[in-house]
């Protein structure tokens, strides 16, 4: 990695980082880490694995993917880019950082005797959001669409020196900018190893191939999925109040139909039970977290995947 990788031939020399991305709105995600895995079997013991497919990614695209437990439990998720082809076949995984030292044992778990090869490279390599703008290439490092959400923008995996000018962006700019978006967060808005797919939208945040064949978990996701029984959802609301903190209860009337995660002023998100939340409407009671009054719409492509709540939401 001292030998920096080109995305588009000859675009970006002899300028440096901060000129490539004047006018973008840069963000460096310091809880985010960087691993490399590399080896002639990595895309085949990959489609095996996890809950995307990694086949023809195109340049400048990644697939968000998870790993799942057995139970089909989200363990860890993921940003999985591929190599230039000129560095050999292999990926890097954009993921959290605390969790990077697990995730390896937990690939390497189920390695058995494949030709891979999986390296932490946290220690060399950064993560940043490009939150604006429409940056093609980099001078250093490789940039890729954030495709959880169409407006979520870039994002850029690069050494750490290159991503320093970027340093006086706060990390609250990009948290305002996701939650605006609707895209949840591991460790504030579900637990890791606590919650299902369909549970924390990884379906709706292009993290699911269902049509790729098996991976660990998939029989689980398969079988919502298909009976159409996701009923619990992460959804964004609108608080009118005093901003709830992060697992205040959401309540109609006397009934919890779940909790608060992130939040950003009078905009958050919300862990919640789609078909209580539907009674309560129904009912004609106010959705209360803490002092806060809710204001919340279900997307329709949601109320698709459960099964009886779009009959009378």
């Amino acid at each position: 990695w001292k030998r920096f990788i080109q995305i588009h031939e000859g675009f970006g020399k002899g300028k440096t980082q901060a000129e490539v991305f004047m006018g973008s709105k840069i963000c460096v995600l310091h809880d985010r880490g960087v691993i490399e895995m590399t080896g002639e079997d990595t895309t085949g013991f990959l489609q095996r694995l996890i809950t995307n497919s990694v086949k023809d990614i195109p340049a400048g695209e990644s697939r968000f993917s998870g790993l799942l437990s057995p139970q089909g439990k989200l363990l860890f998720d993921f940003f999985v880019v591929p190599r230039p082809p000129e560095q050999g076949m292999g990926y890097l995984f954009d993921c959290v950082r605390a969790q990077a030292t697990d995730l390896i044992k937990r690939l390497n778990l189920h390695k058995l005797r494949a030709k891979i090869q999986i390296v932490d490279r946290s220690g060399e390599l950064g993560v940043a959001a490009v939150l604006d703008g429409a940056p093609l290439a980099v001078a250093e490092g490789v940039v890729f669409r954030d495709c959880r959400a169409p407006l979520m923008g870039q994002r850029l995996i690069a050494p750490h020196a290159a991503l320093q000018p970027f340093e006086a962006v706060p990390e609250s700019d990009y948290e305002a900018h996701r939650i605006g978006q609707g895209v949840p967060k591991g460790g504030v808005d579900f637990t890791y190893g606590d919650a299902f797919v369909h549970d924390i939208n990884l379906d709706m945040l292009n993290g699911v191939d269902f049509k790729k064949g098996c991976y660990v978990g998939q029989e689980v996701v398969a079988r919502v999925h298909f009976r159409k029984s996701a009923r619990k959802r992460i959804l964004k609301i609108d608080v009118e109040g005093p901003t709830p903190l992060r697992g205040t209860p959401v309540m109609a009337g006397e009934v919890r139909i779940g909790e608060t995660g992130s939040a950003n002023g009078s905009e958050a998100l919300a862990s919640l039970r789609i078909d209580k939340l539907e009674e309560a409407r129904a009912a004609g009671l106010a959705i209360k977290a803490g002092e806060a009054t809710v204001d919340v719409t279900v997307p329709p492509e949601l109320i698709e995947t459960a099964a009886g709540v779009e009959k009378r939401l």
